[in-house]
């Protein structure tokens, strides 16, 4: 097996390490969602509800997990190919890549695809016709914009409008990563962990976990760590840190992120979580601040152990791979109600929650995966999608 040194593709080449993080994340979003509707926790189109401890301990713990990290390093792996799309482009071309690429998927979803689906799925029984519907009733409980899982690109694009400000009114840069300074050490990783941590307990003493801006869909519970994460990526691009990750760093941090998935039971344990788990998710708690503090270490952990698994062992694309990278990011605009609809349709059958979860997430991936590639044939939908 190659050095993580020897791995050292030209400027042009295509790192199918990153793409296939993207898949790995994309198709967790969808296992997450699932779980959410079977045994998880937080908030989804449908739930079914959960019917023992175990089962809800189970859910709430890959949730947690997930929650953790998976879109902060989502965040971190969009912004890395930022700089680069704006050094070839300049700002006006970029700017209109991303309205293309993420604005019209944003509005779409927005306002077609999701007040659609809400009204046919919830609304079906009322005496209302849809255009009365929408723009009236929808908007009294829905977001303005970034609606459901979409919330996500328009997270992406304003990140991606700040990009743009700060490279106008900051000095020019050359094409291309700059001088590549060497990976920081653990000391570092670590002091940045303590101090994401420290700043999403802050943010938590006035916007607990679940708080919503409602208007645009954001939950700043976990915008310092978004943030955050993306103005990592910008800065890995230019000094080439994904690439430059040394294997023993990425080993350290693997280990430590399985230390810390393990420590989430004996943690809601000795916080109480298991009669109120109501000082875990904000104010002036230790629950509060060990909770930030051991997703954000989780965060930089996984991210970095997940980089150094998929670049040491899956640096490379074969047919499967090859269909499942661009068909992704569709994916991951229609999941919400692909896996809602067929979640809805088998109510009835009579499984426990974790089985019916495993088989219902090893259906819905692969249609969702099909329905994207027969979107992606329809006209015009090769510049956006």
């Amino acid at each position: 097996m190659p050095a993580a040194a020897d791995i050292q593709p030209k400027p042009a080449a295509r790192l199918y390490f990153i793409d296939n993080i993207r898949v790995y994340l994309t198709i967790l979003v969808l296992a997450h969602h699932m779980m959410i509707t079977y045994a998880g926790t937080g908030m989804w189109y449908y739930n079914e509800g959960q019917q023992d401890g175990v089962t809800r301990m189970l859910g709430a713990w890959f949730c947690a997990t997930n929650q953790a990290y998976f879109m902060g390093f989502f965040l971190l792996i969009s912004a890395y190919f930022v700089p680069g799309s704006y050094d070839r482009k300049g700002a006006r071309h970029f700017l209109k890549d991303r309205m293309v690429r993420l604005g019209i998927p944003l509005i779409l979803f927005s306002w077609v695809i999701n007040p659609v689906f809400v009204y046919a799925f919830f609304y079906q029984d009322i005496r209302m016709p849809f255009w009365q519907y929408f723009p009236g009733r929808y908007f009294h409980h829905s977001p303005v914009i970034g609606a459901g899982p979409l919330w996500f690109v328009e997270a992406l694009l304003i990140f991606s409008f700040g990009y743009i400000l700060w490279r106008l009114v900051s000095r020019p840069r050359p094409a291309g990563p700059a001088a590549r300074p060497p990976f920081p050490g653990n000391g570092a990783v670590a002091l940045f962990a303590l101090l994401l941590g420290l700043a999403g307990f802050t943010v938590r003493l006035w916007h607990p976990v679940g708080w919503n801006f409602v208007p645009l869909n954001l939950q700043f519970p976990f915008f310092a760590q978004y943030v955050a994460l993306f103005i990592v990526g910008l800065i890995a691009y230019r000094r080439n840190w994904l690439l430059d990750l040394p294997d023993k760093t990425g080993r350290f941090w693997l280990e430590i992120a399985v230390l810390l998935i393990l420590l989430w039971l004996p943690l809601i344990v000795a916080g109480g979580a298991l009669v109120d788990h109501t000082p875990f998710i904000g104010g002036l708690h230790w629950q509060a601040l060990a909770s930030a503090l051991w997703e954000s270490f989780l965060c930089l952990s996984m991210s970095i152990g997940l980089v150094y698994i998929f670049r040491r062992f899956f640096n490379s694309q074969g047919r499967l791979m090859k269909f499942l990278v661009p068909n992704a990011y569709t994916v991951y605009i229609i999941h919400a109600p692909v896996i809602t609809l067929l979640a809805f349709s088998v109510r009835d059958v009579a499984l426990h929650p974790l089985l019916k979860w495993a088989v219902l997430s090893m259906i819905a991936i692969p249609v969702c995966f099909a329905l994207s590639a027969l979107i992606r044939k329809l006209p015009y939908t090769d510049r956006v999608l």
